[in-house]
C-alpha cells in the first residue's frame, strides 16, 4: 500500500510540474505561431518550427514575464512620447530575459 501513495505522489508532483510549464494559453501559443509563421514562411515545416520555438519558451519563461514583455515590446513599437516611457523604463532586464529565451528556442528549433 505505501507503495501506491508513494506512486500516486509522484504521478502528482509531475504533473504539477508539467502544468506550470505549461502555463501558456492555448491562444497565446496559436498567437506566436501566426506571427512567426507570417515572418518565416507558410509551410508546415516552419509550423513544426514555430511551435517548438514557443514551447521551448514556455519551458524557460513563465506567463506572466512573457506578457509583460510582449506588452513593452509592442508599446515600443508605437510613436510619440508613449513609447518613450517604455524605452525608458526599467524593463530593460524583463526584455533581455525574453530575448535569451527566444534565442535559445531559435537555436533548438530552427
Amino acid at each position: 500500500m505505501k507503495g501506491l501513495g508513494l506512486l500516486a505522489l509522484l504521478l502528482w508532483a509531475g504533473s504539477a510540474q508539467a502544468q506550470a510549464v505549461n502555463d501558456y494559453p492555448t491562444n497565446a501559443r496559436a498567437d506566436y505561431v501566426f506571427v512567426c509563421m507570417a515572418t518565416n514562411g507558410q509551410t508546415r515545416d516552419m509550423l513544426d518550427k514555430c511551435s517548438c520555438a514557443i514551447d521551448q519558451i514556455a519551458t524557460v519563461l513563465p506567463y506572466d514575464d512573457y506578457v509583460k514583455a510582449e506588452t513593452v515590446l509592442a508599446m515600443r513599437q508605437m510613436g510619440g512620447e508613449r513609447s518613450a516611457v517604455f524605452r525608458n523604463m526599467g524593463s530593460n532586464d524583463m526584455v533581455a530575459n525574453y530575448r535569451r529565451a527566444e534565442a535559445e528556442a531559435e537555436i533548438l528549433c530552427f
